[in-house]
């Protein structure tokens, strides 16, 4: 009886997901055109209609208003959806996990001092070099902060520890804030999953995608009240670590 043929199994897999991926981008771009339509001309009405003296002239921006802001959370979720669906295979060069933790965490220390928030870094300066790219990587941290200061109040803190593991590096981001109950731990990275009203849950789901394109992965912990806290390890190839 001959062998079942794992391989070629998991090759159709991936394939058809491939096609559905590009199906589902192409089905998006399909959308964005006749919305980004539907939106200018939203606007073009509201301005005519502020030109219209009449007592429900009112009324009439008010549902245009709704439309439009309609209109802008669709086109967010499309261009989140997009950058989703076209995270697959990037190219990785040697980089320092600690340089692109640094920059994120200086373009959101603005925010953090006018929330009062303190940002503690723990950076280890031996930290070995990985392979990453720097764009898409930086995307997903931001995503990361941005939902940590978002979770905390004035007075919060905010830790980024680096260090060497037995197989590559790490990232604890380690907040104060209000934290996650284990069902929305669990779900947490599941598409289209969110517990923000007009969030559009593709933000943890595309952070994950990014660091699994890195041969990372990433963990979460949180509790109710006390805070959450986020492990993000990536391998070092050994040419990179000799």
């Amino acid at each position: 009886m001959p062998a079942h043929d794992f391989k070629a199994d998991v090759d159709s897999m991936r394939a058809q997901y491939d096609e559905l991926a590009e199906l589902a981008g192409s089905l998006a771009h399909e959308i964005k055109n006749p919305l980004s339509v539907i939106h200018m001309n939203i606007d073009l009405l509201s301005e005519d209609l502020t030109e219209i003296e009449s007592p429900i002239r009112r009324r009439s921006l008010d549902r245009v208003d709704i439309v439009r802001q309609q209109c802008e959370r669709m086109e967010a979720l499309l261009r989140d959806f997009l950058r989703y669906a076209r995270l697959r295979d990037i190219d990785l060069v040697p980089g320092s996990l600690n340089d692109q933790i640094e920059t994120v965490l200086r373009a959101y220390q603005a925010q953090a001092d006018r929330e009062d928030i303190d940002i503690e870094k723990y950076l280890d300066p031996d930290l070995p070099a990985i392979l990453l790219h720097s764009d898409s990587l930086q995307a997903a941290l931001m995503n990361l902060v941005k939902n940590a200061l978002e979770a905390m109040e004035p007075g919060g803190q905010l830790w980024a520890r680096t260090y060497a593991t037995r197989t590559g590096v790490a990232l604890d981001l380690i907040d104060n804030g209000s934290g996650v109950d284990d069902n929305t731990v669990l779900h947490m990275f599941e598409p289209f999953y969110s517990t923000k009203d007009g969030g559009s849950g593709l933000g943890l789901p595309t952070a994950r995608k990014i660091i699994e394109a890195h041969g990372g992965r990433i963990s979460v912990q949180s509790e109710v009240s006390r805070g959450t806290k986020f492990v993000l390890e990536f391998p070092v190839p050994k040419r990179l670590a000799t």
